[in-house]
């Protein structure tokens, strides 16, 4: 476990055009690195949810808060 006692996770160097493989059908792609900015392509089957995390963050706090 990490500091934060969250899993600890792997580092990766990549380049534009060059992706990353998650499981059996996500990739992610970098598309243009810019200072201080990465922007990414993820291709992912519809079933599998995908958002910045403070989306998902907003999201579960909306569910929360409707309980």
């Amino acid at each position: 476990m990490s500091e934060q006692g969250k899993p600890g996770f792997l580092v990766v160097s990549r380049c534009v055009g060059q992706s990353i493989v998650v499981g059996d059908n996500v990739t992610i792609t970098v598309q243009e690195i810019r200072t201080g900015q990465v922007r990414i392509g993820i291709q992912a089957p519809r079933s599998v949810p995908v958002d910045r995390l403070e989306v998902r963050d907003r999201k579960q706090a909306g569910v929360a808060s409707h309980a």
